[in-house]
């Protein structure tokens, strides 16, 4: 059984202080802040993340948008814009996505860390599922050694080490539920990128876009007084 988003993100941010979702069973008084929705991410011409109702770059609630399918998927609340890696959606089919997140700068983990996942879906942004991909004592800086990148049949993910990257190769398919053993027929590995060098070789989000970028000028004119 795939457990609903927000519980599953829960889950695995339980070993983290910081909570990117703290709407979640009341949370804090939510804030509207004055200012126009930024597309931080862009696949193609009508597949987009957008990061709305934002104090500033880092703290914000995120958007899967897809207007051909009228979709818009709410991805939570300061941490996908957090991402500083390269993400690379590159399904021609369209029905594989992933979006990873991270936590703010600054943001105080626990004394095991800060478990940081991705979503990913595999029915064209209808759906979104979590999946642990790092644990970090500072996420914000860490997610910078990471690549994400996603083809018609597989998820990469990729850790830049001193000398070489560490690879993760996951299946992707609906059958297919990454934190379970996989189903028969399907298989996933690990590898040193440099003992398959061209595994990224021609893999581009059709926009382009490889990260995930905000304009720090644009500031809501209502943020609360300091208390």
């Amino acid at each position: 059984m795939r457990y609903p988003l927000l519980l599953l993100a829960a889950a695995l941010l339980a070993g983290c202080a910081h909570d990117p979702y703290p709407y979640r069973n009341g949370g804090p008084p939510v804030i509207n802040y004055d200012v126009p929705p930024q597309v931080i991410y862009r696949i193609d011409d009508h597949r987009f993340v957008t990061l709305e109702n934002y104090r500033d770059c880092h703290h914000g609630v995120t958007y899967y948008n897809d207007t051909k399918q009228g979709i818009r998927q709410r991805l939570g609340r300061e941490g996908i814009e957090n991402f500083q890696g390269r993400l690379i959606n590159a399904d021609p089919s369209g029905q594989n996505i992933a979006i990873p997140s991270s936590a703010p700068p600054r943001t105080a983990c626990s004394d095991r860390g800060c478990t940081t996942s991705l979503l990913y879906s595999t029915d064209g942004g209808k759906t979104f599922f979590g999946v642990r991909y790092m644990t970090s004592f500072n996420p914000f800086r860490d997610t910078a050694k990471f690549t994400i990148a996603v083809t018609k049949a597989h998820l990469y993910v990729a850790e830049r080490m001193e000398t070489d990257s560490y690879v993760r190769e996951y299946p992707l398919a609906p059958e297919v539920d990454l934190r379970k053993p996989y189903p028969p027929g399907f298989r996933g590995s690990t590898f040193a990128a440099s003992k398959r060098p061209g595994y990224l070789d021609g893999l581009r989000s059709p926009s382009g876009q490889e990260r995930f970028t905000c304009d720090p000028s644009i500031r809501p004119a209502n943020l609360p007084e300091p208390e």
